[in-house]
C-alpha cells in the first residue's frame, strides 16, 4: 500500500513563500505522476499542480500564474511544491497526491489513487 507523508504546511503572511514536501512510500510505488490538490473551506477540491514521474511533464492549474513550482526527487520518492507570493485566497488545506501506473487527466481528483493526509496553508493578509 503506496503511503503518502505531506509536509510544510503553516502559517505565512501575505506575499511570502512555503514549500510543500511530499514523500511516498511502499513496496510497489509505481505511479505515472503525483499531483497537488487544495481545498478550502466551503469550496471543491481544486487541482493546484501535477508532475509525471518519468520524464517530468509539469502541469498547473490556472490560477498559479508562475507563482507556484512543482518538482520531484526520484530517488526519494519525494515532490515538491514551493510556494511563492502567496495570497489569502491561498488558504487551504493541500493534498498530496499520487496516480497508478496508468493515469491520462491528471488535473482531475478521480485519476489520482493515493491521498496524502492534507496539509493546512494558512495566509495571513
Amino acid at each position: 500500500q503506496v503511503r503518502l507523508i505531506e509536509s510544510g504546511g503553516g502559517l505565512v503572511q501575505a506575499g511570502g513563500s512555503l514549500r510543500l514536501s511530499c514523500a511516498a512510500s511502499g513496496p510497489t510505488f509505481n505511479s505515472y505522476a503525483m499531483g497537488w490538490f487544495r481545498q478550502a473551506p466551503g469550496k471543491e477540491r481544486e487541482f493546484v499542480a501535477a508532475i509525471r514521474w518519468s520524464g517530468g511533464s509539469i502541469y498547473y492549474g490556472d490560477f498559479v500564474k508562475g507563482r507556484f513550482t512543482i518538482s520531484k526527487d526520484n530517488a526519494e520518492n519525494t515532490m515538491y511544491l514551493q510556494m511563492n507570493s502567496l495570497k489569502s485566497e491561498d488558504t487551504a488545506v493541500y493534498y498530496c497526491a499520487a496516480t497508478g501506473p496508468i493515469a491520462t487527466q491528471l488535473v482531475r481528483a478521480y485519476e489520482y489513487e493515493y491521498w496524502g493526509q492534507g496539509t493546512p496553508v494558512t495566509v495571513s493578509s
